[in-house]
């Protein structure tokens, strides 16, 4: 019996902010793979080492969370005066399926030293030293994103003292602004409430605000669904009956905001929108066996990803929880002490994270006009990726 060989793919093992993934540039994949279709979610399916029953992804790049589970596709940007076209695929872990639907925030760090590095920014835009600007175009959500990477000697400077909470060591500082991040989806506050009552049948009916920006993502109260806010990753993930609760709220939240039309479309639709719960500011000791005080955050959010608590924040959806929070009366904004602001520090299971950000009233309806956070990134591991050459 015949067996067909392995193919060698050009890619770039990143981490950026706290989530990593498999980089390549779109004219480096199979020329089947470099337009979107079966045969290169099959090609990226198999390079992350998914579907796995087992749920670790031992034959790939994956690292059986959500956080790994990622891969990244960048080209020259067509999209004028921009530099670098950025699509981002969510491999799912235990299904063969790839979700193109939103952005992931942290990753998206990666693109502009992955894209400078690779030859994607034309050389008289990069300075020797200093700071370079890429101007990223999001192709998920098709929204503009701007990246800051430092440059020494000609070269994306990765190191430094910048230290980024989720993230053990710390790296070269990177400033990244979402322009217009209300997804691409409609309204900002898609049901035109800043609060709605969410009906989950047999769970019960929750105050929730739910949000296009950054990343579709709907907050609950952590009280009125039994939690304080100061959860850590085993107090969720260990408890199936929590996940599935969870997971309800998601896809009946989902049908609200207009972005499935029945439950069984959310399971086709796993990484977007997330589900979240925040709560007022108190006491807890993180992941790291750090304690943050009451007095150093804003408010406290947990967020889920793919179905199971995020070991940190998505940056997404860190966007998301900045935009609410500078629109008072939401419930982040309520969570936060209400009233006006353009930052916010929040809690999260592994630290605490600032993001700015900027929301007014447009033609009767509120719109982000932008967020901005700091976060790091940097090459893990370059060369190639194989993969059998029949797995597409």
């Amino acid at each position: 019996m015949s067996h067909v060989p392995q193919i060698k793919i050009p890619a770039t093992y990143m981490r950026g902010g706290t989530s990593k993934g498999v980089f390549f540039s779109l004219t480096d994949l199979p020329e089947v793979a470099q337009t979107p279709g079966p045969q290169r979610d099959a090609l990226l399916l198999r390079v992350i080492g998914s579907p796995d029953p087992y749920g670790k992804q031992i034959d790939g790049m994956g690292g059986a969370t959500s956080s790994t589970s990622k891969i990244v596709i960048l080209s020259k940007s067509t999209k004028p005066d921009h530099d670098v076209n950025y699509l981002f695929g969510q491999v799912s872990i235990d299904t063969a399926f790839v979700d193109w639907s939103g952005n992931c925030g942290n990753l998206s760090c990666a693109v502009g030293a992955f894209a400078i590095s690779n030859g994607l920014i034309d050389a008289d835009k990069v300075p020797s030293d200093g700071i370079a600007t890429v101007k990223i175009w999001q192709a998920n959500i098709e929204k503009t994103i701007i990246a800051k990477i430092p440059m020494t000697g000609g070269q994306v400077q990765e190191t430094g003292d910048f230290e980024l909470d989720g993230v053990t060591f710390p790296a070269a500082e990177i400033q990244i602004e979402f322009l217009d991040p209300s997804d691409g989806e409609g309204s900002m506050f898609p049901t035109g409430n800043l609060i709605d009552d969410l009906e989950v049948p047999g769970v019960g009916t929750f105050k929730a605000t739910m949000i296009n920006s950054g990343i579709p993502t709907i907050f609950v109260d952590a009280e009125a669904i039994g939690y304080k806010g100061t959860e850590l990753q085993d107090d969720i993930n260990n408890d199936a009956e929590a996940l599935a609760m969870f997971e309800k709220l998601r896809a009946y939240g989902a049908i609200k905001m207009g972005l499935i039309k029945d439950i069984e479309e959310a399971k086709t639709r796993q990484h977007t929108p997330k589900i979240a719960f925040v709560a007022k500011p108190a006491e807890y000791t993180a992941s790291s066996g750090k304690v943050i005080k009451s007095d150093e955050i804003d408010l406290l959010v947990r967020a889920l990803s793919m179905g199971k608590l995020h070991h940190a924040m998505m940056g997404t959806a860190a966007v998301a929880i900045a935009t609410a929070a500078a629109v008072p009366g939401t419930l982040v904004n309520l969570a936060a002490g209400g009233g006006e602001r353009n930052a916010v520090r929040f809690g999260h299971p592994s630290g605490t994270l600032r993001v700015g950000a900027e929301a007014e009233i447009v033609n009767g309806e509120w719109t982000a006009t932008k967020a901005i956070m700091s976060r790091s990134a940097r090459v893990l591991m370059e060369g190639s990726v194989r993969i059998p050459g029949d797995s597409f």
